[in-house]
């Protein structure tokens, strides 16, 4: 299969650099329409479903290669080469955050700088370290995802998207939680929130925004804090917002954010 049907990878704008929009657990690339079409006439863009999510080819969805967070970096990687223009900027939201970070450290060359959407390098909470979590919190979500998922579902989109004065956001997420194949959804869980890429952070070499809502139960404000202090070039800016998805709930926000960051840059 082609890389674009594994990944339903979609480009469109025209410019020197490239902007790559990668999207979280459990959703796709459309979670990125309220953002993209306004970097379009600047940069060219990239738009795709991580395997075994969206309209990706689910088929393609190895748990061996995809065991932990590098097989998809590998995928990122395998995509800027064919559909990249000049340097990439890549934005991730949560889990893909981590999924950028190493790709960059594997390949720092191709890429301008980063983006952070509600990243955490760990989600568990570990001596000093505040990742929101505590083990035996984690044990219970993989339980109950692997118990009843679409009861998972309900329980958790509404915690994800926050967002309590726009409710068809919370709709939209649960929605595209239950189109996913239950199956893949359960293996990615336990690697998106057992992941520990806390050592990894070190390695970044390239500019790093951290985009951060003021209240977020799935990244809370002490990972910022962490990441302020552990990541190379980082430049950590909080949001105003209730829930872990600003580029839904809050686009205009995490906009500005982002365009007074590559203003910064000189991209």
């Amino acid at each position: 299969m082609s890389v674009q049907q594994r990944n339903n990878v979609h480009c469109h704008g025209d410019g020197d650099h490239t902007i790559m929009f990668v999207h979280g657990y459990g959703c796709d690339q459309t979670m990125w329409r309220f953002i993209h079409p306004a970097y379009s006439r600047r940069y060219r863009i990239i738009l795709l479903d991580l395997t075994g999510s969206g309209a990706s080819d689910l088929s393609a969805y190895d748990r061996a290669k995809y065991a932990d967070l590098h097989g998809h970096a590998e995928d990122m990687l395998e995509i800027i080469e064919l559909y990249a223009k000049g340097k990439v900027i890549f934005v991730g939201h949560s889990v893909s955050a981590m999924i950028g970070l190493l790709a960059s450290i594997q390949r720092p060359e191709r890429f301008a700088a980063q983006v952070m959407v509600g990243p955490s390098p760990s989600f568990i909470n570990d001596g000093d370290y505040v990742g929101g979590f505590n083990a035996e919190d984690i044990d219970q979500l993989l339980k109950l995802i692997d118990d009843n998922y679409l009861a998972w579902t309900r329980h958790m989109a509404p915690a994800i998207m926050g967002a309590p004065n726009q409710p068809h956001l919370t709709r939209e997420l649960l929605t595209r939680f239950e189109q996913n194949d239950p199956e893949i959804a359960r293996h990615f869980a336990r690697v998106t929130f057992t992941a520990n890429h806390r050592d990894d952070l070190a390695k970044s070499t390239i500019p790093s925004l951290v985009l951060q809502c003021s209240d977020d139960l799935v990244a809370p404000r002490e990972v910022g804090d962490y990441l302020r202090h552990h990541l190379p070039h980082a430049t950590v800016k909080v949001i105003g917002n209730v829930g872990h998805c600003p580029h839904l709930s809050a686009p205009e926000d995490s906009s500005g954010y982002i365009d007074a960051f590559l203003q910064q840059i000189g991209y």
